[in-house]
């Protein structure tokens, strides 16, 4: 039976509007070295929803993101310096429903110095990103075979078909770009 081995990631900002991509794309690189590119999306969009809110209505900018896998279970707490939870934007219609929307079960606790909200995620150690499925290559007896002649277009206005003709002498005098004959390409079948 697999077994999955603990992890933990911790991660201090000072949030502003730039650094939330910043975020982002640094948790997404963590839950891919993880193995958890399923919840890439969702739990980057969790925290992007809490760190725009910080930015928007917190006094205080520095916060930590921190993120926990136990082999079953994602759990990402972004905490805080401010006490409460105040205003509409904490509401039910607010960032804490769009945390309800995105994660499997999600809470909220006050700190000696601030406050934690935190979701978490269910993957089982099985689950993973679906893998882009790849066609079989196809067998010797499958394969096309190559054309014997690689077909030249003909001239405009011509009646004759093999470049060869085409270019004889007389035809020759007459169109001076024609000065070079051409040869038809044989390419050799492939074993």
């Amino acid at each position: 039976m697999n077994t999955a081995v603990p992890c933990y990631y911790h991660l201090d900002v000072e949030v502003s509007s730039e650094r939330v991509s910043q975020v982002r794309r640094i948790l997404a690189a963590h839950l891919r070295y993880w193995k958890l590119d399923i919840l890439v999306e969702p739990v980057c969009r969790g925290v992007e929803v809490l760190l725009h809110t910080i930015d928007e209505h917190a006094t205080d900018k520095n916060t930590a993101v921190e993120m926990w896998w136990n082999g079953q279970h994602l759990i990402t707490a972004v905490s805080d310096h401010e006490r409460d939870l105040p205003g509409p934007h904490y509401a039910p219609q607010g960032c804490l429903a769009e945390i309800a929307a995105l994660s499997d079960g999600w809470g909220g606790c006050a700190t000696a110095t601030g406050k934690i909200i935190w979701f978490s995620r269910r993957a089982r150690l099985g689950e993973r990103a679906p893998l882009v499925p790849v066609g079989p290559a196809p067998r010797i007896g499958e394969a096309l075979e190559m054309p014997r002649e690689v077909p030249v277009p003909a001239f405009a206005g011509s009646a004759v078909t093999d470049p060869l003709v085409a270019a004889a002498p007389a035809a020759r005098a007459h169109r001076p770009e024609l000065s070079v004959p051409r040869r038809v390409v044989r390419p050799t079948p492939a074993m």
